[in-house]
């Protein structure tokens, strides 16, 4: 039993590489999600079931399509990925910053949806009150808005942590599956998988996979209770 659960070294970087990851995605995906959030909650403009198509695009396309078509911008020889190495010398595919941004990609508009729903459920009348008070729009937004929302908020950061940890076709198809920089958990699962006399290593990292993706949930579930505990 000791043997079954000993990390070798290559496990744990996989483990601490997916939480690198996680917690980067959700940090770079929360301010876009709250600003996307509130401007389709609160706002009407041309074109706006476009807009709504197109970020909710990766909810419904298959993980590896997502990745290609990331490679296909931000690949060498991508039409974004080709500027920053010709002039910079950045290889953006196939890196860890690659990982990074496939997560935050599929995890958008998971975290937009959330705090969209959060933002509609509050009460315009107590941001018309702030209004006719004199508050701007920005202090509105800081004082009633975002505070009236944040059960939604923490949902989305929670909903961003939790789908990074387990993403895995756009990861593998624009960040590729190298060892040490980004063999994330779900990848380091995959490979273990594909190698007999593994099952050992499967089960540790599975057993990993599924307790980091139950304490986000219960976290998030603690949280939004103590939040609403104190609106009460």
């Amino acid at each position: 039993m000791n043997n079954l659960f000993s990390y070798s070294s290559s496990e744990i970087t996989a483990i601490e590489l997916s939480l690198k990851v996680a917690v980067l995605c959700t940090i770079a995906v929360l301010p876009v999600a709250v600003f996307t959030g509130w401007l389709l909650a609160r706002k009407n403009f041309v074109g706006k079931a476009a807009v709504e198509g197109f970020l909710h695009l990766p909810l419904v396309l298959p993980p590896v399509t997502t990745g290609y078509l990331l490679l296909v911008l931000l690949g060498r020889n991508g039409w974004i990925g080709s500027f920053f190495y010709e002039h910079w010398g950045i290889q953006i595919a196939f890196s860890f910053p690659a990982a990074v941004i496939a997560a935050v990609v599929v995890s958008f508009p998971l975290v937009t949806r959330s705090i969209r729903l959060s933002i509609e459920l509050v009460d315009r009348n107590y941001e018309e009150a702030a209004r006719t008070l004199g508050a701007s729009g920005l202090r509105v937004f800081f004082s009633i808005t975002l505070p009236l929302a944040l059960p939604g908020v923490i949902s989305g950061a929670i909903l961003a942590f939790a789908r990074s940890l387990g993403e895995f076709g756009a990861t593998i198809s624009f960040a590729g599956n190298i060892s040490g920089e980004t063999q994330t958990l779900p990848l380091a699962i995959f490979s273990a998988m594909q190698v007999p006399g593994q099952e050992s290593s499967t089960l540790r990292l599975v057993v990993v996979s599924v307790l980091l993706s139950l304490a986000a949930m219960i976290g998030a579930e603690y949280l939004n209770r103590r939040i609403l505990k104190r609106r009460v």
